[in-house]
């Protein structure tokens, strides 16, 4: 006798057995679809279920919530999050599941990765992008694009510019937990909406600054205070407490500096200060920096997600501190300021040549661009930051761009 082969069929084919039993009843939808009758009976008392799941989804095996109580108010807990539009990730789900736990004195419970990802499944919940509206480029972006890549290119050709002394620097705004773009939220869901928290005092920036060797500068960070923090930082980053007062007039080698237009980077004090360090201005045009920003296209996005994950596991696996009130306490500065370090290290000199690269400023670099070369290199590592720093500390207004020009 032949060994039974078992079939499994999607919600779509059960959906349209159960129509076919509720017009003619559930022998003849056995017959028509060549199943057992007590099949179509067990998918009628699934009708609901089916029709909520994707139609192609096949089983409802291993459903049962081991603790339904607790899966519920969690459930209510995210419904109620995402009703005010706040962020929820696996990792607050976690930690709120472990709360109520321990209030609902269930030892037992663990709230790892895989249980969240079931509980997430049963409860038709996902992890979604917040939509956002597509910023539009302007109409004769391709025009720009090539004036810039030009403009770029004629300067390193008549200067003699070498790829170390080709630098692009980005500021990337932060929060003490992380800003999040994704979040938790119901499956079919058409719009994801998640609130910031705006200009708050618990928001500092990250000043990112890499070369088209591949080289990184050492990060910058600038903290919303009068005074540094009392803290001890590691070596590998810069400290800032408030946005004036860094001076350097030493002169440069022949450099481009690339920045994009949203700051006071276009400014004549600006221009002044790239002159007198023998460099080279290059600012991006308006909205298209994803286009031509070479820190935007391929490194910024890597950044965020490696110091996310440092974020995450110091919030699951870190020790902790509370108010009186039971809030728990931040993490210090010195402690972000590692993730930063460690964050910015993991970026590979590849990964930033790449960037360069594809943002049309230079060409491959074809055996330049590995990690001995960088070792070997024998001007003074981290000169250039001085003046990046001054230029992004000039305390000027945004004035008109007026495209690139020479002899200014």
């Amino acid at each position: 006798m032949a060994p039974f082969k078992r079939h499994a069929y999607d919600a779509d084919f059960k959906l349209k057995a159960v129509g076919h039993a509720v017009e003619y009843g559930n022998r003849a939808a056995a017959r028509e679809f060549n199943i057992n009758e007590s099949m179509v009976r067990k998918w009628r008392k699934q009708e609901d279920d089916l029709r909520q799941v994707n139609k192609t989804k096949q089983s409802f095996r291993g459903n049962k919530a081991r603790w339904p109580q607790l899966e519920d108010k969690l459930e209510q807990w995210v419904v109620e999050q995402r009703a005010a539009s706040r962020s929820v990730s696996t990792v607050t789900i976690r930690m709120k599941a472990t709360a109520l736990a321990r209030d609902m004195i269930i030892d037992e419970f663990r709230g790892g990765p895989s249980w969240c990802f079931r509980f997430m499944e049963i409860r038709n919940l996902s992890i979604r992008t917040r939509t956002t509206v597509s910023q539009q480029l302007p109409k004769d972006y391709q025009e720009k694009l090539v004036t810039f890549r030009a403009y770029c290119k004629k300067k390193i050709t008549e200067k003699k510019i070498r790829p170390e002394h080709i630098t692009n620097m980005d500021e990337v705004p932060l929060t003490f937990d992380i800003p999040m773009n994704r979040t938790v939220e119901k499956t079919g869901t058409s719009t994801v909406s998640v609130r910031t928290i705006g200009n708050e005092k618990s928001s500092f920036t990250v000043v990112l600054a890499c070369q088209a060797n591949g080289q990184k500068l050492p990060p910058m960070v600038i903290f919303k205070r009068k005074t540094l923090p009392k803290e001890n930082f590691q070596a590998g980053v810069v400290i800032k407490a408030s946005p004036k007062g860094w001076m350097d007039e030493e002169k440069m080698t022949p450099s481009l500096l690339i920045y994009d237009s949203m700051r006071a980077h276009i400014t004549n004090a600006v221009k002044k200060q790239v002159k007198q360090t023998n460099s080279e201005l290059a600012v991006i045009p308006g909205g298209l920096t994803k286009e031509l920003q070479p820190l935007d296209i391929g490194v910024n996005r890597t950044f965020k997600a490696r110091l996310r994950a440092a974020w995450e596991q110091w919030m699951t696996e870190g020790e902790h501190t509370f108010t009186k009130t039971g809030r728990q306490r931040r993490a210090t500065y010195a402690t972000i300021c590692q993730w930063i370090v460690d964050a910015w290290a993991d970026i590979s000199v590849s990964t930033v040549v790449k960037a360069f690269t594809k943002a049309g400023i230079i060409s491959e670099l074809p055996g330049n661009s590995s990690d001995t070369d960088l070792d070997n290199d024998e001007r003074e590592p981290g000169r250039l930051d001085a003046v990046v720093a001054q230029l992004f500390n000039l305390d000027t207004e945004e004035e008109e761009f007026e495209g690139f020009v020479d002899g200014e």
